[in-house]
């Protein structure tokens, strides 16, 4: 074969092996565009097991969002994982503290309907929708994940541009029966007066009335939520009281809870020194 042919021939070759590779390429970006077409999520959720999250929890038992604050600042993480101050709990324990929440977070993400609302219908058929709305549309799909620790963390409607209170006194009493500690929400909740009365720590920024039918849809459980203008992922340690709250990402909980926990002793025994000096009782804050 003479060298003419034989280039001839390589480019031939390399046009055909062009032409085949483009649609590969073709194919396979076809491939990766319907499968993100279809939706994505590009955040991991990490497992962890219950005698994980009891040992997380052992480590901020007591703590303080102010403790912890400073536990963040040690360990590189200033000014992340610490909600807006409006996120404010609905009532306070100034004696027992009871109003304070140190958990485990499990998520949940409601979204505004884009479905139209019931309309006018007789009683009767207006409950069997409002049903199978709950059912099907907005269900408390992350009730099984509820265990002992939890706090239930939500991206609530839209920050609350939606009057809606999926947070009540009814559900919360039976997530409370499963395990669950406090809620903790982007938004809204209603029947406050009962939340109050029945002791159940809930933070928000402001009271909603509408129920979910209608209104609101569950779209994600126990996946990465904004919550209070900070991301919060499944298994993160929750710590909320009356300065609000803050998140702390799990990979570091270890180190941010011991640094944590030398600031609260010092300020502990500073100031039992400070009540003796002024003649004070010694209350829960400093034992």
């Amino acid at each position: 074969m003479d060298r003419k042919r034989f280039l001839r021939m390589c480019g031939l070759l390399a046009v055909v092996l062009s032409a085949l590779s483009g649609r590969i390429c073709v194919a396979a970006e076809n491939d990766e565009g319907a499968q993100l077409r279809a939706g994505k999520n590009f955040i991991e959720t990490k497992i962890y097991t219950e005698e994980e999250d009891q040992k997380a929890l052992a480590l901020f038992k007591g703590l303080r969002v102010s403790d912890v604050c400073d536990g963040m600042d040690a360990v590189g993480l200033q000014n992340i994982g610490l909600m807006d101050p409006e996120m404010r709990p609905l009532w306070k324990d100034t004696e027992h503290y009871s109003h304070r929440i140190v958990g485990i977070a499990v998520t949940a993400r409601w979204v505004p309907s884009q479905k139209p609302p019931a309309g006018h219908m007789p009683t009767d058929e207006f409950r069997k929708w409002a049903s199978h709305w709950y059912g099907t549309y907005a269900p408390e799909a992350f009730a099984p994940l509820i265990r002992k620790g939890t706090v239930l963390v939500t991206d609530n409607a839209a920050g609350g541009r939606v009057d809606v209170g999926p947070i009540g006194s009814n559900n919360s009493m039976s997530w409370k029966a499963r395990g669950c500690i406090g809620v903790v929400s982007n938004a809204t909740s209603r029947d406050t007066d009962e939340l109050i009365t029945e002791r159940f720590p809930v933070y928000f920024r402001k009271t909603g009335r509408g129920i979910r039918p209608g209104r609101i849809e569950m779209e994600s459980v126990n996946r990465p939520i904004v919550c209070g203008g900070v991301l919060v992922m499944p298994g993160d340690v929750i710590v909320a009281d009356g300065d609000g709250v803050i998140v702390v990402p799990r990979h570091v909980a270890e180190d941010v809870a011991a640094y944590a926990r030398k600031i609260l002793e010092g300020d502990k025994a500073g100031r039992r020194e400070l009540y003796k000096k002024l003649g004070l009782p010694e209350d829960a804050s400093v034992k």
